[in-house]
């Protein structure tokens, strides 16, 4: 979100970037490093599919947020829309309450964090709906008030990458919440 807030800074842009790419190969070597360990381990603390399912969905997010980065860089957005801003912070938003609800993974004995959980997941869900009026309000006011067509090729891009960060959380949200299911 804080990148889409200084865009027009460009070194405070191009910071924000790297560090977005950055925390993705993080994300890239913690996903290669479950999926190895998930190999070699006998006995898992939940079911071994479930773990490879939320940890690449896990990294999907990471992609999309990367991806997302990288394409207003190379598709040269000039101008952040309310749009743009409305669907990053709902974005943003999913992103929080994913770290919110895996690290409540370890407490699954606790009754009040399966519950945390559950509810948790719930918000991604209606923060994902949220995204989809969001964006078909702005692809309404996109087509209909762009006169560029390219600017309206690049923003199109952009809406769609950041509805599908919400997308992708909710995948997440909805492996934790099998496990949550399945494990409480």
């Amino acid at each position: 979100m804080t990148l889409i807030e200084r865009y027009g800074d460009a070194a405070e842009r191009d910071r924000l970037a790297a560090a977005v790419i950055s925390a993705e190969h993080k994300g890239d070597k913690v996903t290669a490093e479950v999926n190895r360990l998930l190999h070699k381990t006998f006995i898992t603390p939940l079911d071994r599919e479930q773990i490879h399912g939320l940890i690449n969905a896990m990294d999907d997010v990471l992609d999309l947020l990367q991806d997302t980065t990288e394409t207003m860089s190379l598709y040269d957005v000039k101008h952040i829309t309310e749009d743009i801003l409305r669907l990053a912070e709902v974005s943003a938003r999913c992103c929080e309450r994913v770290q919110r609800v895996v690290s409540l993974l370890p407490k699954l004995s606790e009754s009040s964090a399966v519950e945390a959980a559950l509810k948790t997941c719930e918000e991604i869900d209606h923060l994902e709906s949220d995204a989809d009026r969001i964006m078909r309000s702005a692809m309404s006011q996109l087509f209909r008030n762009e006169p560029d067509v390219r600017e309206l090729i690049k923003l199109k891009a952009i809406y769609e990458m950041l509805e599908s960060i919400t997308d992708r959380c909710e995948d997440v949200a909805n492996q934790i919440e099998g496990i949550v299911l399945e494990n409480s």
